[in-house]
């Protein structure tokens, strides 16, 4: 019988919680025996007798059930922890699977240790986009919850009404808001900020969303032309050059200096975030405006973001939190586990662990398996990558 284990997360501000009762009730049912480590679910608001009624068992003892586990469920990559007493990391055994938004491309000295510990990790941010995959999509998942976040923390900091008001004493005119970036969590920002009545702009790199974006009410601000295909095979912006960015600031900048709030969320998946909002931008914008900077954990998208900071600047409040999907556990908790359950329940049958390494899901989001580092581009990053004999190109050794 395969033992599954969620996790409680131990990094700071993580309040997520990679199962539910009702996911680990499915699990239960394909034959996997789930424990819980004890207070799991506690900062998502699900008890340890929740657990226990779907089924599950309360592990009391974290390391014991680390290393007793053929599966780790987490939402977060392992850490280093006192309370854990030592790496997450070093406690699972070998042939273990592990399941999480594992940031690869930010620790490749945790990518490689995990190959040395023969841990098969699954990342779920590398789950590719096709048909197949959409329920197992945690990027979208959790980038429509933090889209919808980072609107009603800019709402609740701006000076102003959002929707246009008729008074007595007058008109009050909306807010006005400009969206850098048309993706989920985009997109999410767009629908939350008209439904708040603001009149709203959007930007993206991408000339095809820009019927996504009319679509929600909101006016499409038409990007410079470009040479090269605007995003990858997988749906995501590709990296701009830094000429293409200047001339992109330079179209923006006018729109942002009539803004009074400017929510960003321009990613390129293993890239530093494009920066979109120079200093000068800033400066241009009228005080008491608002900047959330919702890729500031990947360098961010504003040039004076600071990480897990708000701050303000030339009279203008920049928002720099960390994370804001683990600002709404319950709801982030729900659909992430709901994520983790579609890309698990396919490897269990009939009680047994089946990694298929050469389904098209599984080897594209594999970052180690079988003892070695299994994803190319982390292999390449690490110079692990050799050309074999049997004509399929590039392998990783």
């Amino acid at each position: 019988m395969v033992r599954v284990l969620v996790t409680k997360e131990r990094v700071e501000g993580e309040t997520r919680v990679a199962a539910t009762p009702d996911t680990v009730k499915q699990l239960v049912s394909r034959g996997a025996e789930v424990h819980v480590e004890a207070g799991a679910g506690e900062n998502a608001f699900i008890g340890d007798h929740e657990y226990e009624a779907a089924g599950a068992v309360i592990a009391k003892h974290p390391r014991e059930a680390w290393a007793a586990a053929d599966v780790v469920l987490k939402v977060r990559a392992p850490t280093q922890s006192a309370e854990f007493g030592g790496d997450e990391l070093d406690a699972l055994k070998p042939g273990a699977l592990l399941i999480g938004l594992l940031s690869p491309w930010a620790d490749i000295e945790r990518v490689r240790r995990l190959a040395e510990r023969d841990v098969s990790a699954l990342a779920m941010e590398l789950v590719p986009r096709i048909t197949r995959a959409q329920k197992m999509d945690a990027l979208s998942s959790q980038a429509s919850i933090a889209g919808y976040k980072a609107v009603l923390l800019a709402c609740a900091e701006l000076p102003k009404y959002f929707p246009m008001l008729m008074t007595a004493a007058g008109t009050v005119r909306p807010a006005r808001v400009v969206v850098l970036g048309a993706g989920v969590a985009g997109l999410q920002a767009i629908a939350t900020a008209r439904r708040l009545g603001a009149v709203v702009e959007a930007s993206d790199v991408r000339p095809a969303v820009k019927e996504q974006v009319e679509s929600l009410g909101a006016r499409f601000i038409e990007p410079p032309e470009r040479t090269a295909a605007a995003e990858d095979a997988g749906g995501y912006a590709r990296e701009a050059t830094a000429d293409y960015l200047q001339r992109q600031q330079q179209i923006v900048g006018d729109h942002l200096a009539q803004a009074d709030v400017v929510i960003t969320t321009a990613l390129v998946p293993g890239k530093r975030a494009p920066l979109l909002v120079t200093a000068d931008m800033v400066a241009r914008m009228k005080p008491g405006s608002v900047i959330v900077d919702m890729a500031v954990e990947q360098g961010g998208n504003c040039e004076l973001s600071e990480p897990g900071q708000n701050v303000r600047r030339h009279g203008v409040l920049i928002v720099g939190h960390r994370n804001l999907p683990a600002t709404m556990p319950a709801d982030a908790s729900l659909l992430y586990a709901r994520n983790v359950l579609a890309l698990l329940e396919p490897m269990l049958k009939k009680g047994e662990l089946t990694v298929d390494a050469e389904d098209e899901i599984n080897s594209a989001s594999l970052v180690t398996h079988s003892g070695r580092v299994s994803h190319l581009g982390i292999a390449e990053q690490l110079g692990l990558l050799c050309v074999v004999a049997t004509g399929r190109g590039r392998e990783a050794a």
